[in-house]
Parts: C-alpha cells; structure tokens; sequence
C-alpha cells in the first residue's frame, strides 16, 4: 500500500513512517522540512509540501492509497487554523483522487472527562488549565478539523490519544470507540494503532480513544519531559 503521511516529521510522524516502512508499505512522507527527515529508505518517498497550501497536497495525495494525518501545532492562546484548513485540503485532494481511507489525529482534550484514576491534582487544576486555558485555540481548531472529517464521504477515522510521550516500542495499548479512560498515550502506541486500521474495517467512520497502560510516567515526570521540553 501506498501511504500519504502528513505531520511525518514530527515525533509521530517520524515513528509512523518508519513502522509503516517496516510493515512493507510505500510511504509519502511529508514535511515542510524534507532536509531535516531523519530516514532514508527504498520505499520512501520526502516530499516538500505546506499542508495549507491545496495545489501542494494535491500534489502529494495523488497516486496513494490511504492518508494517515499526524498534524500537529504547539498550543497558544493566538488564533491557530492549521487542523481545520489542512484537513480542509487533504479531503478536497483525496475526493478529486478517488483516495478513500483517511485516519486524523486529534486529541482525547477536544471532549475532557475526569480520569477514574486521575486524582484531585490532574482532573480539578491540570485537566481544565490545559483544555480551557493553555490549548484552548487549540483544541478549538481540532473540531473543527473533526467536524470536517465527519461531513466527508470518505471512510474515515479519528483518533483521540491521551497526552504524549516516548516509549521505546510499542505496548498491548488499548483502543476504544469514543472516550478512553487513560491519562497517557505513547507515540509508538498511536503510530501502531493508526498503521493497524489500514487492514481493519472496523473502526470506519468512528472516534476512538486510544491509550497506553503500561509503563505510564508519573505526573511530575510527564510534565519534565514533555510539557517543560516544548515550552
């Protein structure tokens, strides 16, 4: 199969390029930074493209099977668009190519619940600082994205994970449709769960939260690792 990657040079990009190279497939990775692309391979394929430029993604999804979207943008309280208008253009090319099966990253915080293992400190101060505060834009902008995906007549699926981070391979992590009742998600997980719905009818226009229960880090070392690393 032929895969279109976006977002393929972020940490979940990256990971999911590489497991899908592993599994035999074709890759189109792109990036507005194919120089910085850390893999080379027989198989791949880096292709310059900024996906808010439409005439780029054309370019890009033409000749695929299947597009597999890791977008991802830093939090801000500035107006971000990228989810909605590059998913806007991403389903335009993949109409006008006859390219069906799409999966979207989104997040588990675009519909917050408390977490039955979550504590006063993560469900009461951590949780709605995040969601309404930190990545309030955000958020906002994936459902839109969300919504975009939805009102198409592709066979499409949206993946909601928990908040990030590195494991070394992937886990028996656990995917359910609507909302998971975990607070993490490795991104060797999510890269696994999205590669595994190309040969999975199942989850066809359907949300599913995906997360990992082994190997959690704590809250505190979450925070050093991920949030503090990005700030």
């Amino acid at each position: 199969m032929r895969i279109a990657v976006f977002g393929a040079n972020g940490p979940s990009g990256r990971l999911l390029t590489g497991q899908a190279l592993a599994a035999g497939h074709q890759v189109v990775a792109i990036t507005r930074q194919p120089n910085s692309f850390p893999l080379h391979h027989e198989r791949l394929d880096v292709v310059r493209a900024d996906v808010l430029d439409p005439k780029a993604v054309d370019a890009a999804v033409a000749e695929t099977d299947a597009v597999l979207s890791t977008l991802g943008v830093p939090a801000g309280k500035e107006l971000i668009t990228t989810y909605s208008r590059g998913v806007a253009n991403i389903v335009a090319a993949m109409k006008r190519h006859r390219v069906l099966r799409v999966a979207v990253v989104s997040s588990s915080a675009v519909d917050p619940h408390p977490y039955s293992e979550g504590g006063f400190l993560f469900n009461r101060v951590v949780l709605p600082y995040v969601t309404r505060v930190l990545g309030k834009t955000m958020y906002d902008d994936m459902r839109r994205m969300e919504a975009i995906v939805r009102a198409s007549d592709l066979d499409w699926t949206i993946l909601r994970p928990s908040a990030l981070y590195h494991l070394p391979s992937a886990t028996h992590y656990t995917v359910v449709e609507g909302h998971a009742d975990g607070r993490f998600t490795a991104r060797v997980d999510l890269a696994a769960s999205m590669l595994a719905l190309l040969d999975d009818d199942r989850y066809v226009r359907t949300t599913l939260g995906v997360i990992t229960t082994v190997d959690n880090p704590t809250l505190l070392r979450w925070i050093r690792s991920e949030a503090l690393a990005r700030s």
